[in-house]
């Protein structure tokens, strides 16, 4: 194909850009990788520090796309070292921050890099508590959101490491509550490792938190009618699809009353994401995203499962509430009704084991009960058009776990996430928390 043509298959595409952290030309794309090849690879990790000057990558064996994922191109790369050494990986995992053939994935995927590229830095610290994917080279071009990660590949089913596990199906696992529980004592390490300044300057120099551009970021982006209009939507999805959703999420007087609370919630946005970023002992570096299928999991020497976490991002300094959502909204409802209270407390117990601040179950779950609302509302009050769009037949469905939904990964989600998250509106009372933030603000 020729370059103007190729120009025009895939219109906006650029070949290299140069990266902010290197000064190194890097490759946008497969191709502009396979064009460099070797030779590109060989300055990249010695450029990263991955690779001595005394050893080069000698030839690329493989480079095979990987299906799947929300954001950005990916490859498998098996590379053969001029100098072959234990603990230098041969089988890699390539990330690119562009996907110039999906523009969907392209313009969701391409601003999540960034934050990625600093953690990797980070990531090489002795300090750093977890087991992160090796990297071997990382860098970003901010002006076109251009960037390329390559650590080593994780070998799922083998060597002692379990098969992948995909998030919202934790009913094919036969104890999905031990999986969490090494997801939240790897989160609480993290927090504890910066909060107890392990990981500075680092954390603050390449990931500065500001309260209250914090506070500003992802309003609820709706006025009350459009908010109310979701919530007719959702009545509307719930009668008609009712053996998706438990049947107490579809009453008129369930309607009602999260109707009623909802609005008050954004009238209130305000108030609350200030609450949740004012307590200072609850905002450290954490993994945004860290469910199921963004972790490895291994039996340690005493039989104890570990788990290290991959995809990162997002990262950054958050209220650590915001990363247990985002670790336990996956999770199947009969977790959160009779194990939240031990899983937050194994996260308190471990913040402090490592040297960060001693946090009370009681405020850690009323900032998660709050997240957890504004997160909803945010989001995933919208989710029954995304699970129609991508399942137009879900009213036909035998129930949330029929085979239909495992043709669409992000309907499956969607509904999964919805579920869970009116189910804990409902059952937590979100509109008696939210009256009780709001006598304890005035």
């Amino acid at each position: 194909m020729s370059k103007q043509n190729d120009a025009k298959a895939h219109p906006g595409r650029v070949d290299l850009v140069r990266g902010q952290e290197t000064g190194l030309l890097i490759p946008a794309h497969r191709d502009a990788l396979q064009a460099g090849g070797a030779a590109f690879l060989t300055r990249a990790f010695q450029a990263f520090g991955s690779l001595p000057a005394t050893n080069s990558v000698r030839r690329i064996i493989r480079c095979e796309r990987v299906a799947g994922g929300s954001t950005g191109d990916k490859l498998f790369l098996s590379v053969e070292y001029q100098h072959p050494q234990p603990g230098l990986h041969r089988d890699l995992f390539v990330k690119f921050s562009r996907d110039f053939q999906d523009p969907i994935r392209d313009n969701r995927g391409k601003y999540e890099m960034e934050s990625e590229v600093r953690l990797a830095a980070i990531s090489r610290l002795p300090a750093f508590p977890i087991k992160v994917p090796h990297a071997y080279f990382a860098d970003y071009h901010p002006e076109s959101k251009t960037g390329l990660l390559i650590t080593e590949q994780i070998g799922f089913g083998a060597d002692g490491i379990e098969p992948h596990r995909a998030k919202c199906l934790d009913h094919e696992l036969a104890d999905p509550l031990k999986y969490y529980r090494a997801i939240i004592k790897a989160l609480a390490r993290i927090a504890a490792a910066h909060r107890s300044g392990r990981l500075s300057p680092e954390v603050e120099k390449r990931f500065p938190y500001d309260a209250a551009a914090a506070a500003a970021e992802t309003p609820v982006p709706y006025d009350e009618r459009q908010l109310q209009d979701l919530v007719k939507q959702y009545a509307e999805f719930a009668a008609r699809c009712p053996r998706l959703l438990p049947p107490s999420l579809g009453t008129p007087e369930f309607i009602a009353k999260f109707d009623r609370e909802a609005v008050q919630f954004l009238r209130h946005q305000a108030t609350i994401k200030r609450f949740l970023q004012s307590n200072c002992e609850l905002i450290a570096l954490c993994h945004w995203n860290a469910q199921i299928d963004n972790a490895w999991f291994w039996h340690d020497s005493a039989g104890e499962l570990q788990c290290g976490l991959m995809d990162w991002g997002h990262v950054g300094q958050m209220n650590v509430a915001f990363a247990l959502w985002g670790s336990l909204s996956g999770g199947q409802q009969s977790m959160w009704d009779g194990h939240l209270g031990e899983l937050l407390t194994a996260f308190t117990e471990e913040l402090q084991r490592h040297g960060g601040p001693r946090i009370g179950v009681p405020e850690l779950t009323l900032h998660l009960q709050l997240y957890i609302a504004m997160m909803g509302l945010s989001y995933f009050v919208a989710s029954p058009s995304r699970i129609l769009a991508g399942v137009p037949e879900a009213a036909t469905a035998s129930g949330p776990l029929d085979p239909i939904f495992l043709r669409n990964d992000r309907a499956r989600n969607n509904l999964h996430i919805l579920s869970v998250f009116l189910s804990l509106w409902l059952n937590h009372d979100f509109g008696a928390v939210l009256e009780r933030l709001l006598q304890r603000a005035s």
